[in-house]
């Protein structure tokens, strides 16, 4: 299948510019969902609490926040304690680095730097020479959270040529000594960047009680190339997915399932946690949605029967550069639309009854669609879809947009892509 090129539809370059916007408000996983909550509300959905009762009318549209992760849903105005639910689901988090305990420390030199950890599998060497901000949360003795974020305050610096002659033959980075960044020069003393954050948040520096901050890159999001048909940003994985589904369900008037649109935190370091897609979080949701309409345990397996949830995170666009690490034959192409993941060991979720329809929903939407399998020399990834399968047991098809250069500081997509990935979203919440 040809890439689409030219020209881009209006359409396209405002979904493009909406995602820019996106993610430059969501430098973190909790800034990820933070903002599509406010995004949700100010649309008119009603926020719940998770430790108040819920009343869920027909007709209703909701969303509930937990930290990193957020759950929105529309319902149709029968909708009832069997009635099934139509999912979109992506994940907030992206390769990155996260501050340590104790995180402040200074180097030869006189130079100020940071303690951090590499958190999940990003391209160590796309981070280093750029002006990289932390954000994130900080949470006071007394349990109050504040979300943080600094702006460009670090660098990881690479070596110079002249004392690593060999460099341009192989780079070999050391996780712990060569990846940590420098922030400032000068007297030890004021080097506290807890202290930084304790006054971006008004609040003093002994009141933290504890933080979850990573680093981010700042270079801004941007269109580029011939006819401006390439997106380059950071965290594409996954808040482009992320972006779709929310710009979905924003939009979503389901005929007769309940729309779903949910977004999960820690995706890239095993979904294992109380707000990843392993956790309870989904099913909680999910449980206290049917119960509110009157359901039992038999009438919500009677509704999971019937559900469909597509999971959706990016994939690989054949690289030109090495063309021979692709499946010969399954080669999706940038700007030939979302692609439909398959796995004979069940690495991604789709099966052929959610192929179908995936791309019953593709052709409702007027969207091309394209397959993704890996060489069989080339283990592929995995995504929350065989987690969320498993752990619900609601049919799942795995998803997403080809990109380029996945995990990498900054990742490139064609600019129709994510626009044809929500609108067939929008298909599938439509139901």
């Amino acid at each position: 299948m040809d890439g689409v090129t030219s020209p881009i539809p209006a359409e396209a370059r405002t979904h493009i510019d909406d995602l820019a916007a996106f993610v430059t408000a969501s430098p973190s996983s909790y800034h990820a969902a933070d903002e599509s909550f406010r995004r949700l509300v100010d649309a008119g959905f009603t926020a719940l609490d998770e430790t108040e009762a819920w009343r869920i009318e027909p007709g209703g549209r909701y969303v509930v926040l937990r930290e990193g992760s957020v759950i929105a849903f529309a319902l149709p105005d029968g909708a009832g304690a069997t009635t099934p639910f139509s999912i979109v689901g992506a994940h907030t988090d992206s390769p990155s680095f996260k501050l340590k305990p104790k995180p402040t420390k200074t180097g030869a030199g006189g130079w100020w730097q940071l303690g951090w950890e590499v958190y999940g599998g990003p391209l160590l060497n796309s981070w280093l020479d750029r002006e990289l901000e932390l954000a994130g949360r900080i949470v006071t003795s007394s349990g109050d959270e504040h979300l943080v974020r600094t702006g460009p305050i670090a660098r990881i610096p690479q070596l110079a040529i002249h004392l690593d002659r060999q460099v341009n033959d192989g780079l070999t980075l050391d996780k712990q000594r060569h990846t940590t960044p420098v922030w400032g020069l000068g007297d030890a003393e004021s080097a506290d960047i807890v202290a930084r954050f304790a006054r971006d948040a008004g609040v003093a520096p002994d009141e933290i009680g504890g933080f979850d901050i990573v680093a981010a890159d700042t270079q801004t999001p941007r269109t580029f190339g011939a006819d401006e048909a390439l997106f380059a940003s950071g965290r594409l994985d996954n808040l482009l997915s992320t972006h779709a589904g929310l710009t979905a369900i924003l939009k979503a008037r389901p005929a007769e399932n309940i729309a779903m649109f949910a977004a999960f935190d820690h995706e890239e370091i095993g979904s294992a946690s109380r707000t990843g897609a392993a956790g309870p979080f989904h099913e909680e949701v999910l449980t206290r949605i049917l119960g509110a309409l009157g359901g039992s345990d038999e009438d919500r397996a009677r509704s999971f029967a019937r559900s469909l949830h597509v999971s959706s995170d990016v994939g690989h666009a054949v690289h030109p550069n090495y063309s021979e690490r692709h499946d010969p034959a399954n080669q999706p192409v940038a700007g030939g639309g979302p692609i439909l993941k398959i796995n004979g060991n069940q690495r991604y979720a789709t099966d052929a009854h959610g192929a179908a329809s995936w791309n019953a929903a593709c052709r409702s939407a007027g969207v091309p669609t394209q397959e993704f399998v890996s060489n069989n020399t080339v283990p592929c990834g995995s995504t929350i879809g065989p987690i969320a399968a498993t752990r619900l047991g609601i049919r799942t098809v795995d998803v997403g947009v080809p990109i380029l250069s996945m995990h990498s500081a900054r990742e490139l997509t064609a600019v129709v892509d994510p626009w044809f990935l929500s609108r067939a979203m929008s298909a599938v919440l439509a139901r």
